[in-house]
């Protein structure tokens, strides 16, 4: 588990990184995060942070919409994520988590005049989906957040209670994960991922008025497939029965990296496995997280420092 965190300024032992229960940010969700992955390199000996710098330009979105001052550059905020991960030394893959706060210990909800923190913290970290070969999904019967209620382009504490029901109701159904709809009835993403399927030739994604979150993984792997398979993404509306017949489909995250959808409710999807494309991505993903494929390397950058 974690040792360390990075919390109001400076590098401590996890034990001191505390908030009170008082704290704003805990009692009204007033926060916002960020997921990182760090893929550990057998053969080079190397722990390789992926795409850091896009992940905290994020952030800094994240935090603009909820008036959170970050008082740290996204360059910034890499090279101490870099010192946290060399102090744990971690030799195995890795999860990293930025988390920036309203830190007032006061009652009353609002955004403005209030006190801004920032923690980073990493710990160990391997699937977020077991089934990651061939998951078993549902359709939600609790709908996405609407963009104009709470922002779906920020990763904003308070609006994982959505993701939190639609994952409880899916799992205590029997299913590993489910796809929720957006306000217009069109599938929106999962619970935390970002959903895909290939369909007569092509990659068919939701657009990012979807009210989805405009994902890292989504982005590499949309740029993987076309660079490294000629395979264009087409992002467009996509109508649940859609799902029921497609060829092949699969959910991308920093959490849940490359999961290939095998059913929906009762309906196998394609042939009931993972099919060629969803395991030529993840191969190429891995390759590229894992600093192995030069083409990528500039998506990776090493923790500890190459001579």
């Amino acid at each position: 588990m974690a040792q360390y965190a990075f919390f109001k300024g400076k590098i401590v032992p996890i034990k001191e990184a505390k908030v009170s229960v008082m704290t704003h940010g805990l009692n009204y969700g007033t926060g916002c995060f960020e997921g990182i992955r760090a893929y550990w390199n057998e053969e080079q000996e190397q722990l390789f942070v992926f795409r850091m710098q896009e992940h905290y330009e994020r952030l800094h979105r994240s935090c603009r919409i909820l008036h959170i001052d970050l008082p740290y550059s996204a360059a910034e905020l890499g090279r101490i994520t870099l010192e946290l991960l060399r102090q744990e030394g971690y030799r195995e893959d890795a999860y990293i988590r930025p988390l920036a706060f309203k830190a007032d210990e006061i009652i009353g909800v609002r955004l403005h005049n209030l006190t801004d923190e920032l923690a980073i913290f990493a710990m160990p970290f391997g699937r977020y989906l077991e089934e990651e070969e061939g998951a078993h999904v549902c359709i939600s019967s609790w709908r996405r957040v609407d963009d104009n209620a709470v922002p779906a382009r920020a990763k904003i504490t308070g609006a994982y209670i959505n993701s939190a029901l639609v994952k409880s109701a899916a799992e205590m159904d029997g299913y590993n994960e489910a796809l929720v709809l957006d306000q217009n009835g069109h599938i929106s993403e999962g619970s935390a991922e970002n959903f895909f399927m290939v369909r007569n030739g092509y990659l068919v994604t939701p657009p990012v008025n979807s009210d989805i979150l405009e994902g890292i993984t989504r982005d590499s792997i949309i740029e993987l497939a076309q660079e490294e398979m000629g395979l264009e993404t087409v992002q467009r509306s996509i109508d649940r029965s859609e799902v029921y017949i497609c060829d092949e489909a699969f959910l991308t995250g920093t959490g849940v990296q490359i999961a290939a959808i095998i059913k929906v409710e009762h309906r196998p999807v394609g042939a009931g496995e993972m099919g060629p494309v969803v395991a030529r991505l993840r191969e190429l993903y891995f390759g590229a997280a894992k600093g192995r494929n030069p083409k990528y390397r500039h998506w990776c950058t090493p923790v500890s420092d190459l001579d």
